[in-house]
This record gives structure tokens, sequence and C-alpha cells, in this order.
């Protein structure tokens, strides 16, 4: 048997804590959880919005690139295509929502000097990059939400989990030892103050 479930006053203020602390525990998670959601919601927002953005700028791309095509032919543009450089700009860090580390995207954005002539092109190409360097800069927004999103979801499940186990187990069980020790110690008085009613007639009628 736990040593501290006995009926004495010490385990009884022990018990009072611990229920008291488990009520604040799940009062705290509860919050975290709510903010967390509200912070998801935002994102899930955002991953929308962004994804709306990215479809409409790809179709003024393509539509600039077949543009651009039929002006200066298919085996042009390819050939300027490939002197785009790789991005390699592209740095994670990450940033703390209540606990939770989500992904912070950062690259160059001044990186869009073109790499042909100018005078040897057409306005077409020039759009379907600016609208190609749109999609790049959208695309790596939306990873980051979407991961951010799915980072805080986890977090959601674990701090769910947390706070439904202070509420169905943790706090009854220490609202239960509370009531039995309490129960129990007025127990003990009355029948300690039944004992000394005895003895006290007793020692009246002796």
């Amino acid at each position: 048997m736990d040593p501290n479930t006995f009926p004495t006053k010490g385990n009884l203020i022990l018990a009072k804590n611990s229920l008291a602390l488990s009520r604040q525990g799940y009062e705290l998670m509860d919050k975290k959880r709510n903010i967390l959601i509200r912070e998801m919601m935002n994102l899930v927002d955002q991953a929308k919005d962004i994804q709306t953005q990215i479809d409409e700028t790809f179709r003024a791309a393509y539509a600039a690139l077949q543009m651009a095509n039929m002006e200066m032919g298919i085996a042009f543009v390819e050939q300027v295509s490939h002197t785009v450089p790789i991005e390699n700009s592209i740095r994670i860090k990450t940033r703390s929502v209540m606990g939770t580390e989500i992904p912070l995207v950062e690259y160059d954005k001044n990186k869009n000097t073109p790499t042909y002539a100018y005078y040897s092109t057409r306005m077409s190409l020039d759009q379907a990059k600016a609208a190609f360097e749109r999609v790049k800069e959208l695309s790596i927004q939306l990873s980051m939400i979407e991961n951010s999103a799915i980072r805080l979801a986890n977090n959601i499940k674990k701090t769910q989990k947390r706070a439904n186990a202070l509420k169905n187990i943790t706090i009854p069980k220490f609202e239960a030892l509370t009531k039995d020790i309490s129960n129990a110690l007025e127990e003990k008085e009355r029948e300690e103050f039944t004992r000394l009613k005895v003895i006290k007639r007793m020692k009246q009628s002796a």
C-alpha cells in the first residue's frame, strides 16, 4: 500500500497540493492547445491563399513562356534557361511557438538580374522570368507554412493527450484520494470524540 494514501493530515495536504497542481497543469495545457490550434488555423488559411497565388502565377508564367517560345523559338528560350543559376541561397532557421520549433526560411531575393541581353530577347521572356521567380518565392513560403502546420498539428496531438490524461486520470485520482483521506480523518475524529465521551461518563459515574 502506498504510504501517501494513509489517512493522515500530512497526506491530506499532499493530496490537496497534488490536486491543485494537476488542475493548474490541465489549465495550462488547455491554453497551450488553444493557442497552437489558432496558430495552425492561421497557417492553414495562409497556405490556401498562397496556393491560389501560385496557381494564378503559374498560369501567367506559362502563358508568357508560350508567347516567348512563339516569338523567339523554343530552342533559343531553352538555351537561355540553361543560363539561369541554381538557387543556393536558401537558409533554414527556426522559431519557437509554445515550445514547437517551426522553420523560418530565408533566401536572397535580390538575385533577379537577367542572365541574357535585353536587346536579343522579347518582353514575353522577361514576363515569364518574373512570373517564375514569383512562383519560386511563393513555393518557398508555402513549404515553410505547410511544414510549420504539420509540426504544430503533431504538438497539438501531444498536448491534447497530456491534457486528457490530467483531466481523465490524474485529477480524478487525487480528487478521490483527497475525499477518501478527508472521510477517514473525519471518521477518526468522530470515533475519538465518542471515545472521550464514554470515558467522561465512566469517570462521572465512578
